[in-house]
């Protein structure tokens, strides 16, 4: 079994650009404001949740290893 991640949006600075939705549709939407949320709070780990984390024009996106709470991105400096 691989590794699960803990999905967080920070809605203060989310600006609704969508790049998330379009990059992995399964693991976000946006709602009626237009503010991105995980479909689901922990997902499977995946190349596009990682790829639309990356892609977030404001990083208002964090992943974290679920059992763990260790920082998958973006990355600890």
């Amino acid at each position: 079994m691989g590794d699960r991640w803990r999905i967080e949006v920070d809605r203060g600075v989310c600006i609704g650009s969508g790049m998330c939705a379009a990059t992995a549709p399964g693991a976000f939407r946006l709602d009626g404001a237009r503010q991105a949320h995980p479909t689901e709070p922990e997902a499977d780990a995946s190349e596009p949740v990682l790829t639309a984390a990356e892609g977030c024009p404001v990083e208002a996106i964090a992943i974290r290893l679920a059992d763990t709470g260790e920082q998958v991105f973006p990355p600890d400096e």
